[in-house]
């Protein structure tokens, strides 16, 4: 494996003040597969003092306590500890004390997953003393040690584990699956800051769909509102999957991006609530897109959501079965309200649950390309649909004689004409129409 050189000044550094180094965990697992570290952790013999004292204007002391100091080089920072044996895990999340330890093996043996506990040097030597590099060949997820103590542990280690699974599209070994879903009640024991980074990295990978499909009960512990959609039958011919199912069917079909992954998750997350059965026998989910985003909204909150992540993905639900005719008129009108980006999103969403209906209602994409279409047209022209676009502003109603509220609500009233196609977007246009408005109402001040 390739240690990049900025790395590979630490170790040497370390190693040339007497003491052991070696690249550790994720970023070794990440360079045997080819992929590129987001990250470089190091981990030595030497003990923070001693890290500091090799590192004495780069070396930062952000974790002394647990034995980490953050060296801050050219190439990014490397993370550097000293090899630890963790004391006990109160609250199922950070142990309470460390012991430092000359050993590797023992700093290898406290790790979550046989392929995170790996470590390199630089002269190539490799340390597995729990056959991660096998488990990496086979495509396994296996617990260090005993997966039921490793969880109790540090309880974030059973969606860790589950966003390894989803990104790296690796099996949990049946010991540590079983652990993980004994133990996975110690998730409401976890900051919700914290569920909302690991899983919000793992709606993107590969194989989320098939992870949240094999541990629906997993994530029902902090989102029980998903559980309800688990083999809930729609009892309709545009259906060929429970709602469920066809929720994974879109997930997977839609690109691999947080705020549209969670989007798919979501939008239908109201369907149970909503059911009727007609007297055919037919299923209905009346209404369901504002009963899905109101429930979107206390998901995303219980998460601490970003404003914006949170608004954007409940928009989206709340749209995501509303028809938008492929006509200019229509497109410019959704532009108006939405934005392009958000409108091409919903495109996407669009697109992504078709795609999780039965096969023969898959012709809806070549409307969806006409929406597509119409909407690069659009763009393209520079069609106004935003006051900024606007041909007028606020001063030319202003030296007309209009005055307060009334421009703004002259502005807004242009903007719906011409989106309509009623009004050309030219300055003259607009101020003649204006002044022919005015001059009907009988041109009183501040109209």
């Amino acid at each position: 494996m390739e240690i990049p050189g900025y790395v590979q000044a630490v170790l040497e550094a370390l190693e040339a003040a007497g003491h052991e180094a070696w690249c550790v965990g994720g970023c070794v697992r990440d360079a045997l597969l080819g992929r590129e570290p987001g990250d470089w952790d190091v981990t030595t013999s030497a003990r923070p003092e001693e890290t500091l004292a090799v590192f004495p204007t780069q070396g930062e002391p952000t974790g002394l306590k647990h034995g980490t100091v953050t060296v801050k080089t050219p190439g990014g920072p490397v993370e550097v500890t000293t090899y630890r044996i963790d004391g006990t895990y109160r609250d199922h999340r950070r142990p309470d004390s460390v012991i430092f330890t000359a050993s590797l093996e023992a700093d290898l043996s406290r790790r979550d997953f046989t392929v995170n506990a790996m470590a390199a040097n630089l002269r190539g030597a490799f340390r597995d003393p729990f056959g991660g590099r096998e488990d990496l060949r086979q495509g396994i997820l296996r617990c260090v040690g005993d997966p039921d103590r490793r969880f109790q542990e540090d309880a974030l280690r059973i969606l860790r584990g589950l966003r390894f699974s989803a990104s790296l599209g690796f099996s949990l070994e049946p010991g540590t699956a079983a652990a993980l879903r004994r133990n996975r009640k110690l998730l409401g024991e976890v900051a919700p800051e914290r569920i909302q980074v690991e899983f919000f990295k793992l709606l993107p990978g590969k194989a989320a769909a098939q992870v949240l499909r094999t541990y629906p009960e997993v994530f029902g512990v902090f989102w029980p509102e998903l559980l309800a959609m688990v083999g809930f039958d729609q009892r309709n011919r545009h259906h060929c999957y429970d709602v469920w199912e066809h929720t994974l069917h879109a997930l997977a079909a839609a690109p691999e991006d947080p705020v549209l992954r969670c989007t798919m998750l979501l939008h239908d997350v109201g369907k149970p609530a909503s059911f009727t059965l007609d007297k055919q026998g037919v299923g209905h989910f009346y209404g369901h897109p504002a009963v899905s985003r109101e429930l979107a909204e206390g998901m995303l909150r219980r998460l601490r959501c970003g404003t914006d992540f949170r608004e954007t993905v409940v928009r989206l639900v709340e749209w995501h079965d509303r028809d938008i005719p492929r006509t200019d008129k229509a497109i410019r009108r959704a532009l108006r309200i939405l934005g392009e980006e958000d409108l091409r999103r919903l495109i996407q969403v669009k697109r992504a649950d078709n795609r999780g209906q039965a096969p023969e209602y898959w012709g809806r994409q070549e409307e969806l390309d006409k929406a597509e279409s119409i909407l690069d047209r659009l763009l393209a022209e520079d069609a106004c649909f935003s006051l900024k676009q606007l041909a007028v502003k606020g001063g030319d109603l202003l030296a007309l004689g209009l005055a307060g509220p009334a421009v703004g609500e002259t502005l807004e009233a242009l903007l719906e004409r011409v989106i309509d196609g009623a009004l050309p977007n030219e300055r003259g246009a607009l101020l003649k129409y204006v002044q022919r408005i005015r001059t009907a109402k009988g041109g009183k001040k501040g109209t």
